[in-house]
């Protein structure tokens, strides 16, 4: 049944965006530059790798040694504004047909978290991952790795068709209200670097 609510909504919703994707498309052209497609091997369920499709928001500039740059020098005005209203997201309903992805689950994140996470953060990977899920309508890049990831596992034991339309329900009232787009101090959020386990 999610599969099939995943495949008509992601359908439609591609169809009905098709004029707001090519305007989108055509202003990262103009004001990022090619390619307009950000692609990034991201974990799917299991852990099972993808491609991850998104609007760029970010030049690809570097420093003399040929590293990237860091996030708040190379995001541009314009990827400001396409993250604001979740507009860069709009490519990942080609995802979400060719089944890599749902509409509702956890963020994919970096294929490096995977060896970082603990047993329990872990079981966020059980279930497919989604565009949207209960940790960003819960706080999004403004709340902990940890306060994620638990809110993560809590939809994995909880998940129900009501509770997905629960989330996108609250998904569109975020992105109206442009909530929780950046971690505090960062111009998107810092990496995970795994859980600290305090010993007494």
């Amino acid at each position: 049944m999610k599969r099939l609510f995943d495949l008509s909504v992601s359908t439609l919703g591609l169809a009905a965006s098709l004029p707001l994707i090519v305007g989108t498309a055509i202003v990262v052209k103009k004001k990022i530059g090619n390619p307009v497609l950000f692609k990034q091997t991201r974990p799917g369920q299991y852990g099972e790798p993808f491609e991850l499709y998104k609007f760029r928001t970010m030049t690809n500039e570097t420093d003399e040694e040929g590293n990237l740059l860091p996030d708040d020098e190379r995001l541009t005005k314009t990827g400001q504004i396409l993250r604001k209203y979740s507009l860069d997201e709009l490519p990942q309903l080609i995802n979400v047909i060719k089944g890599d992805i749902s509409l509702v689950g956890p963020r994919p994140l970096l294929m490096e978290y995977n060896d970082l996470y603990n047993d329990d953060q872990r079981r966020r990977l059980d279930v497919k991952p989604g565009i949207t899920g209960w940790a960003q309508v819960n706080g999004r890049n403004a709340i902990s790795w940890e306060e994620k990831f638990k809110l993560d596992v809590w939809y994995v034991d909880n998940q129900s068709f009501m509770l997905d339309m629960y989330i996108l329900y609250l998904t569109v009232l975020k992105v109206f209200k442009s909530e929780g787009i950046n971690q505090e101090g960062h111009a998107t959020v810092e990496k995970f670097k795994g859980t600290v386990v305090n010993e007494h």
